[in-house]
């Protein structure tokens, strides 16, 4: 059966059901659909007249400094087509209709946006390519869907900013579909061990600075998911750039190679610190309280024995 067309998507796109079902499901390298005109055209175009300036959402980065992504998670707090949008994606209506393409019953809206929200990307902004979360922060839920919708009416692919999905980037540096953020395009894929997802670098010409890669990105979970799916909680996943594919022996290193082997080392270089600020800060909780005395005690009884 059929659901009830959801009042922001465009009653074009809603009636589709049929082929975007199937796109879903034949797409690789995981299943994602594509869709144009996504929102009713007033919808989209409220959401673009009013997106949120880039001060005032929240631009620092993992690393507590400042950037150039900026991500407002609280929608509703903007108001008009804002508070509109948040009580559309959570009416039912709209969530059998994205269950019913995906084929994933019983969605849950994610009333915190965690990690969504409006996002907003400025010039030399680039994400490597990663698997996001695969439980919500502060409930026990599978996430199972991203849903972003682009907000650009002006945006050259040649520009970068470009949505890339990968079979698996550690086997596979190349993208195997890239997406061009168009404005009112949509993009919904499904969260998985194996969704690899990135963008390309914001390289904007020098006359279009002022412009950025707006979207708005909805994440939807469920209490349960296949059983072949479950893993074990982890946080984002990423996975850097390797070498770029021209560089080889005997090849004559220019100053945009340097620049691009620079940028790759302080990515990794960063990563590296991020990971071993966080293994510190786990070794200390582990070692307060009550229970990190008694875990001290049983290494201290272990070594002990050993000898």
């Amino acid at each position: 059966m059929t659901p009830t067309p959801p009042p922001l998507i465009h009653p074009a796109v809603a009636a589709q059901l049929a082929r975007w079902q199937a796109e879903f499901n034949a797409a690789q390298p995981f299943r994602h659909v594509v869709i144009d005109d996504f929102f009713a055209p007033d919808v989209a175009q409220a959401l673009l007249d009013t997106f949120p300036g880039f001060d005032r959402g929240n631009s620092v980065g993992d690393d507590g400094r400042q950037g150039n992504k900026s991500v407002l998670e609280r929608i509703r707090g903007l108001g008009g087509a804002w508070s509109g949008l948040d009580d559309g994606i959570q009416s039912a209506p709209f969530l059998q209709w994205v269950g019913q393409l995906t084929g994933i019953d019983e969605l849950l809206y994610d009333p915190f946006y965690l990690g969504g929200g409006t996002h907003e990307n400025r010039h030399g902004q680039a994400l490597s390519a990663h698997i996001d979360f695969n439980y919500h922060p502060s409930e026990r839920w599978h996430r199972r869907l991203n849903l972003i919708v682009y907000l650009n009416p002006e945006w050259d692919a040649a520009w970068g900013g470009n949505l890339e999905l990968y079979r698996d980037p550690y086997a596979e540096p190349t993208p195997q579909v890239r997406v061009v953020p168009a404005f009112n395009r949509c993009v919904i894929f499904e969260t998985t061990e194996h969704s690899w997802h990135a963008f390309d670098q914001i390289t904007l010409p020098e006359d279009q600075r002022e412009l950025s890669r707006r979207s708005v990105a909805l994440y939807f979970y469920s209490r349960d998911r296949p059983a072949e799916e479950v893993a074990g909680r982890h946080t984002t996943h990423y996975v850097d750039a390797g070498i770029p594919a021209h560089l080889h022996a005997g090849h004559t290193l220019s100053e945009a190679d340097m620049a691009a082997l620079r940028q790759i080392v302080g990515q990794r270089d960063q990563r590296l610190r991020d990971l071993y600020a966080e293994n510190s800060r786990l070794l200390q909780a582990q070692d307060r309280g009550f229970g990190g005395h008694l875990l001290y005690l049983a290494k201290r009884l272990y070594v002990r024995t050993r000898r």
